[in-house]
């Protein structure tokens, strides 16, 4: 009897949550279309079934004796009354807007208990989410609001009531319901549906033997190709877990077929996959939520992200050259490499949905949340042209065809919908941090760190690093960024005037946002690598160690714009002047890469190294070359000399070695 009620159970909850998803992602494309809802109401609503769904699909409780194991994840009574209570608090600034707004900065009784409720609610169900790191440092900045004035001087701060507190941050667009869980709602969400429709589609599996087609013919092809097939992806899906899953499956076994030991090619996979969120248009959530804080079209933030992203993933290009070298790999088999025509034959048209974003975002200029709902839109007659060419090949009948490809699009909504569950509720904790910060405490944290950092702005800069990277261990990579940015983004520049550098607010916020992306696969968290390791069979450590190394040619990618802003084309206009920097910057990203790895045609000697770090510092930032000449010739001096360097270094390793295939095989 009691299996039985547990599996009707189970079965009334799965058509619940399918009903609950399908509903959500119907109202938030109603949103740009036909439905008008001010923002409160929207980011109210967001939040609603953000909570409702996480508190019906992940139990308190989940471990269970052996004896009970088919209740293992069976809801309590406990997780269906935070379900309900959880879209009663939501919905309550939506439900009594006109009352709040009479009674703003003196809340009623009623008003701080669904305040006081929402806030603890918002936490556990970000603690159930993505794990217990942020809703504790949301707690320590609860706790430090509160007990300011009981701390040393350094550390004082005035403190707060709870009726100001309930206010700023339950009431108002200030905290849980302000900018980050704001632009989750009306953009980050539409982005990610339209990512999952075309996984759901088969636009993952097109673009890795795409990749394959023109990538698979070269030394370490699959290799290439999963960097290639990740790019693609993580532009669309902006999370590099999905785009592990969804790539890695075919490109891991396929670097290992070819000699690639199991750890070097997961970690392959997982540098290809965290630099996925580094890719325009959708970066993750991060690129919405910068243009919002720093108050720039969105279309500033892609212009600014273009060159990192795409010299990061050029070298990461050369990387899997490298190993091959070292390796001394071969390409695939021609058999193994598909012909390049009859696989874009046969999905030219998952190339429609990216480009028509793109054509709309950057030529048309769009807003982003209109540019993505017109893609969308173009998606759903692409999903059933798909469907139709999968049908007449198998010889089904068009009714079958239909009901497939409303399947896929409904599937593609709830995939969507349990995809954005994370993302809306570390949004809406992140922003308990934020509102805290805004209340007064953010000019006493830039104190402490100015102190800490003794004004010295290349400390402040590996402060804010460091402290991004473990953060980062233990938050999602949007909820990350928004912490740190709040945290350091104007004492970056405010300390960087004082030391004669020009800093734009937007350099500092993608300064926060990479280092962010990179804990993704920091030892010993880096969740990205536990999943590639599964897929690979190597060790998650080990494999997370070899990734980060991997990922150290980003790192120096940050601290290099911010020191010159050419780099995200701040103030460049000249397309011929934009394809130099990205041409220059790409040698300089691959000559690091080169110096870190160890190897450039052949394994480097000590001043080998020395001569190719200072050859990429020089490219990157080719100013620093002062002692030349003034004005522009310093540019060009500092071009000159680090392209000689490369050239020096090129012909010491030729003259005086062996190719590095021959040497990589006597080893």
């Amino acid at each position: 009897m009691d299996s039985q009620d547990h599996t009707t159970t189970s079965g009334l909850r799965r058509r619940l949550i399918w009903v609950l998803s399908l509903a959500w992602a119907l109202f938030q494309l109603s949103l740009p279309s036909i439905l008008i809802l001010d923002s409160t109401a929207t980011r109210a609503v967001h939040l609603a079934f953000a909570l409702s769904l996480l508190f019906l699909t992940r139990p308190l409780f989940t471990r269970v004796p052996k004896v009970v194991r088919g209740a293992a994840k069976r809801l309590g009574f406990l997780d269906w009354g935070l379900a309900a209570l959880g879209v009663v608090t939501a919905l309550y600034v939506a439900l009594d807007q006109s009352g709040i707004m009479l009674r703003s900065g003196m809340p009623n009784t009623q008003d701080l208990l669904f305040g006081i409720s929402l806030i603890v609610i918002v936490l556990e169900a970000s603690r159930r989410a993505v794990g217990p790191a942020l809703p504790v440092i949301a707690v320590v900045f609860i706790a430090y609001a509160f007990l300011g004035p009981y701390l040393p001087m350094l550390f004082a701060f005035r403190g707060v009531s709870v009726s100001k507190f309930v206010t700023q941050i339950s009431l108002s667009t200030e905290g849980i319901y302000g900018i980050p869980l704001g632009v989750s709602a009306q953009i980050v969400f539409l982005f990610v549906l339209m990512g999952a429709i075309l996984e759901k589609a088969g636009a993952g599996q097109f673009f890795i033997t795409l990749a394959l087609s023109v990538l698979g013919r070269f030394r370490g092809g699959p290799a290439k190709a999963a960097v290639a097939a990740s790019g693609l992806m993580g532009g669309i899906s902006g999370s590099s877990i999905a785009n592990i899953v969804t790539t890695g499956t075919f490109t891991i076994p396929l670097m290992k077929k070819v000699g690639y030991p199991a750890k070097k090619a997961a970690a392959t996979e997982v540098a290809a996959s965290t630099d996925g969120q580094l890719m325009p248009p959708i970066m993750g959530a991060a690129a919405f939520i910068i243009a919002e804080y720093v108050n720039v079209p969105y279309i500033a933030v892609v212009k600014a992200a273009f060159v990192p992203a795409f010299i990061s993933y050029c070298a990461l290009f050369y990387i899997t050259h490298l190993e091959a070298c070292k390796l001394g790999l071969n390409p695939l088999p021609k058999a193994d490499i598909p012909e390049f025509w009859s696989t874009m034959k046969s999905g030219w048209h998952f190339l429609v949905a990216p480009v028509l974003l793109i054509f709309e975002l950057l030529v048309l200029r769009r807003s982003a949340e209109h540019a993505v709902f017109t893609t969308i839109m173009v998606l759903v007659p692409i999903v059933f042209y798909e469907q139709f060419l999968r049908g007449r090949r198998e010889g089904a009948r068009i009714g079958k065809v239909l009901k497939r490809s409303a399947r896929v699009l409904a599937d593609g909504c709830v995939g969507g919908s349990k995809n954005m569950v994370s993302v809306a509720l570390a949004t809406a904790a992140a922003g308990i941090i934020v509102g805290i910060i805004n209340m007064g405490i953010g000019s006493m944290i830039t104190q402490i760190v100015e102190v800490l950092s003794g004004g010295n702005i290349f400390l402040l800069l590996a402060i804010t690093a460091i402290a991004s990277l473990l953060l980062g261990m233990g938050l999602p990579t949007t909820a990350t960024y928004i912490v740190m940015a709040s945290l350091t983004a104007p004492i970056l520049v405010q300390v960087g005037a004082q030391h004669g550098y020009e800093i734009p607010l937007i350099a500092t916020h993608l300064f926060c946002f990479y280092f962010g992306i990179l804990a993704d696969d920091t030892p010993p968290v880096g969740l990205a690598s536990y999943a590639a390791a599964a897929i690979a069979e190597s060790e998650p450590i080990p494999t997370g160690i070899q990734g980060f190394l991997y990922d150290l040619r980003t790192t120096i990618i940050p601290f290099m714009f911010i020191f010159n802003t050419n780099l995200i084309l701040y103030g460049v206009t000249s397309w011929i002047h934009g394809a130099w920097i990205f041409i220059s910057a790409a040698f300089a990203a691959c000559m690091f890469t080169s110096a870190v790895q160890g190897w450039f045609v052949r394994k480097n000697r000590w001043f080998e190294t020395l001569l190719l770090l200072v050859s990429a510092v020089l490219l990157f930032n080719p100013r620093l070359i002062r002692f030349m000449g003034i004005g522009e010739f310093q540019t060009v001096a500092g071009y000159i000399v680090g392209f000689l360097l490369i050239g020096t270094v090129y012909a010491f390793q030729k003259v005086n070695g062996e190719t590095a295939v021959s040497d990589s095989v006597s080893q």
